[in-house]
């Protein structure tokens, strides 16, 4: 080795922040939900909505928040992340606010905008208090906890609508499962990225598969069973779907054995076809996925599904217009779980295609801020933390398309649901900062002046 002194270092190399790009795509963002809020108004009544300058003001305000947040404690975070999740809460607003035109008595947007508003500061409270994603490391096990616990509670209070999945106190009600699933990520992450070596080179080998032993994969597989198990008992299949799904794509990504993915997808096959042929709920989803027509058939009208499968088919390539369908006949749970048909319907093909890419940029750019990470921690919770919205997007466009049995669970900021916009808000902010650490760059330190270079006779 030789050595050759220099006078001055090297000028650091200036990563661009894109806090600008950030903010021109969140005006975007805003301009078409007030758009689409205004269309509907035009569509329905011919007019446009009084409130229709406070809507894209509130929208504004709390976009610009957001958006100084990440420009003063994230500033080289992905400027993607936050207009995406903003256009899709400002869609999710339209499409619940021209559903409530169909039904006066039951109006849900008021309820949702409020949500959205504990979401948003729910993610600048993150963003501001959270300097480090490695901290929540040390939180793995109180994490695990308390997510037991959320899941747990549902147990004890009534079922809605089949599924045990709810609290309710007076006329508040919140469903614990979609924190929980935040919590268990975490948990999942941690335990992963401390055992990964374990897991992928110790064990017995049974064929082509690396089995690591009980000691280090017991105590996940206990925690991931009690889960799943505690859902089971809620009736609640689309979660415990989420929570198998999260569970082998993060043992996969830390072990790097694609047999994981095998065995995963057998244990998914024999799971769901033993709960759907023993569980009452969950077997007559599966009939009405198997027969969504039998209804029909049987003289008493078409059912949910089957609406839903009309609504697509008449939304066509470009739909019939924002306020022109009549998505509002699958009934009580239009702006929930069938939501999409509403999208699919007045937006036809090409809305609905232009949602999911939105779904899909999301998830691949927390995949790739996870995938920059050099921390084993922080590149699993960024890749669970994204594959629990690809899932939920998986899970509940498969079911409102025939795919899959439907599920019940809310698409992402899209849908009628607090709990889900909430937690949907604060997963984004973890990606925020993961993604601003991810792509900050590392201080270089010179501290003698001197470059270590290779000379030919050391090749």
């Amino acid at each position: 080795m030789t050595a050759t002194t220099v006078d001055d270092p090297p000028p650091d190399v200036r990563l661009p922040k894109r806090r600008g790009v950030e903010l021109s795509l969140l005006v975007g963002a805003v301009l078409i939900a007030v758009y689409g809020y205004i269309d509907v108004g035009l569509t329905k009544n011919g007019a446009v909505p009084p409130d229709a300058a406070g809507y894209g003001a509130g929208l504004g305000v709390l976009a610009l928040l957001a958006h100084l947040a990440v420009r003063f404690r994230a500033p080289y975070a992905d400027p993607l992340l936050l207009p995406i999740a903003v256009l899709l809460n400002g869609l999710g607003l339209v499409f619940i606010y021209r559903l409530d035109l169909e039904t006066p008595s039951d109006q849900a947007t008021p309820t949702q905008l409020v949500w959205s508003t504990l979401g948003v500061a729910l993610f600048i409270g993150v963003v501001l208090l959270l300097r480090d994603h490695r901290i929540l490391q040390r939180y793995a096990y109180l994490s695990v906890a308390a997510a037991l616990v959320l899941m747990t509670v549902p147990i004890f209070f009534p079922a809605i609508n089949g599924a045990k999945i709810w609290i309710r106190v007076g006329g508040f009600s919140f469903q614990p499962g979609e924190f929980a699933k935040i919590l268990l990520a975490v948990f999942f992450a941690a335990y992963l990225a401390a055992n990964r070596n374990a897991l992928a080179y110790t064990g017995r080998k049974i064929w082509k598969l690396q089995l690591p032993t009980g000691r280090v994969l017991g105590p996940i597989v206990a925690i991931w069973l009690l889960s799943v198990g505690v859902l089971v008992l809620e009736r609640d299949l689309g979660t415990s779907l989420l929570f198998f799904g999260l569970f082998v794509i993060l043992l996969y990504v830390a072990t790097g054995r694609t047999g994981w993915i095998a065995v995963g997808l057998l244990l998914a096959a024999v799971g769901a076809f033993v709960v759907g042929s023993l569980e009452p709920h969950v077997h007559s989803r599966v009939q009405d996925w198997l027969h969504p027509f039998a209804s029909i058939e049987a003289g008493q009208g078409p059912g949910q599904l089957a609406q839903s499968l009309f609504a697509f088919a008449a939304g066509g390539m470009l739909g019939a217009g924002l306020g022109a369908g009549e998505s509002i006949l699958i009934g009580f749970a239009a702006k929930s779980d069938f939501i999409l048909a509403t999208a699919g319907e007045e937006l036809g093909m090409t809305g609905l295609t232009a949602i999911f890419l939105l779904y899909a940029l999301l998830v691949a750019r927390g995949y790739r801020a996870g995938l920059a990470l050099r921390d084993p921690f922080g590149r699993l919770l960024a890749i669970g933390l994204a594959s629990i919205l690809a899932l939920q997007v998986f899970v509940i466009a498969g079911g409102v398309m025939g795919l899959i049995p439907l599920t019940g669970m809310a698409m992402p900021f899209l849908a009628q649901g607090g709990s889900s916009v909430v937690t949907n808000w604060i997963i984004v902010a973890l990606l925020i900062r993961v993604s601003d650490s991810a792509r900050r760059p590392e201080p270089e330190h010179v501290e003698t002046g001197v470059i270590a270079t290779v000379g030919e006779d050391d090749q």
